[in-house]
Parts: C-alpha cells; structure tokens; sequence
C-alpha cells in the first residue's frame, strides 16, 4: 500500500514537473511583471506624494512674493514651480496667481504669459479655462478682440459656458457691438440661474443696453391666482 502511494506521489511530482517546464517560463515573467507593477505604482505614488508636499512648500513662498508685491520673487518661484513641479495643481495655482499679480502692476504682457502657459499646460481642464477666461479679458484690454474670442472658443466645460457667454458680451460691447453683446449676455442670464449676484451683474449689463430681461423663476398665471 505504501509503494503504491509513493507511486501515486511519483506520478504526480513527474507531472508537475513537466508543466512546470511547459509553463514555468511563462508564470515566472507574468509574476515579475504584476508584481514589477506593484512595486512601480507604489513608488509613483510616492513620487507623487512627494512631489505635492515639496510645490506645496514652493507655492508658500509664492504667496508670500504675492502678498509682498515682490514681482521678480514671484516671477522666479513660478518659474522654479514651472521647472520642477509642473504636473502639480500648485503650478497651475501658482500662474493664476502670478498672473493676477502681474495685471494689477500693470504687467500685461507678463502676465499674459502667465495664463498661456496655464491654459496650454495645465493637466486640469478647469484650470485651463479660468485661465482662458481671464486671458480673454486681457487681450480685450489691449483691443485685441479677435484673439479674445479665439481663447473663449477653446472652451468646452459645460458648467463655463454662462461664464463664456458673459465675457463675449464683454468683447463685443467694447468692440462697439451692442446687438452681439446683448444676445451674449441674455445666454450668460438664462445660464447663471444659481449664480445670484453674478446673475445681477449680468442683468444691470443688459439694463444698460436697454434690455429688461424676464425672470426665470417667474410663477406661473396659476400659481400666482392661488
């Protein structure tokens, strides 16, 4: 009894052996790349954890240059942000920031800059299209109306087309075209009905191009007989 289980045993080792040198190959790579996998998406991970904390050390300091008014401080911290951490959200924060500080100062073509490489770079589109709708204000500052609207058309984000909308009227009231405005405007009000005060900047735009326009939430005939 006894050699036949040693037997049995024998046939069963004889067996895994010659599937192991059909097969053994192949499971052996396919180990080695699941687990070459897992030990490369820990440390992308880590990478990336890392890579957050140190922009998010450098994105302080960029404050601060902000806060300061230090232009060539902040203009060098984003373009370290730019060099070293530029898949990070605190780059694309950064532009934004570096951009509105530059504008206040007067620095239009700098901080015309500062926006491009947001909306061209940024791996966020919404990032990507406040950075378009802020350089569509620029360019419209400069007369620049066809490019503005170049920017604004490069924008497809559902929830920023009230936005779009608003600005293009803006392009076209300063370009001297009142009637473009006006329907640009009327498509920002109907889009900003959860906007209140943004919704009541739209409307005063419209008064002043002579349009009075109707409340979305008006009651109905029925309701306002009850």
């Amino acid at each position: 009894m006894a050699k036949q289980l040693d037997l049995e045993e024998q046939e069963q080792l004889d067996q895994l052996k010659h599937f192991w040198r059909q097969h053994g190959d192949w499971i052996s790579w396919t180990l080695i790349i699941v687990f070459g996998s897992i030990a490369g998406w820990n440390a992308f991970q880590y990478w990336q954890r890392n890579q957050s904390m140190q922009a998010a050390g450098l994105y302080d300091e960029v404050e601060r240059a902000a806060q300061a008014a230090d232009l060539s401080k902040l203009e060098q911290a984003f373009a370290d942000m730019k060099s070293r951490y530029a898949g990070t959200a605190y780059a694309q924060q950064t532009g934004l920031l570096v951009a509105s500080s530059l504008a206040e100062k007067g620095e239009l073509e700098r901080a015309k800059a500062a926006l491009s490489w947001v909306s061209e770079q940024a791996s966020d589109d919404g990032y990507k299209a406040v950075a378009r709708l802020r350089l569509a204000g620029l360019l419209a500052e400069t007369k620049a109306y066809d490019e503005a609207l170049k920017q604004l058309d490069a924008i497809t984000l559902k929830e920023f087309l009230p936005l779009v909308a608003d600005r293009r009227g803006d392009i076209h009231a300063l370009s001297g075209n009142p009637a473009k405005a006006r329907d640009e405007y009327q498509r920002a009000y109907a889009g900003l009905q959860d906007a209140g005060q943004y919704r009541r900047l739209v409307e005063v735009k419209l008064n002043a191009l002579g349009v009075q326009p109707e409340p979305q939430d008006k009651p109905t005939t029925t309701e306002a007989k009850k």
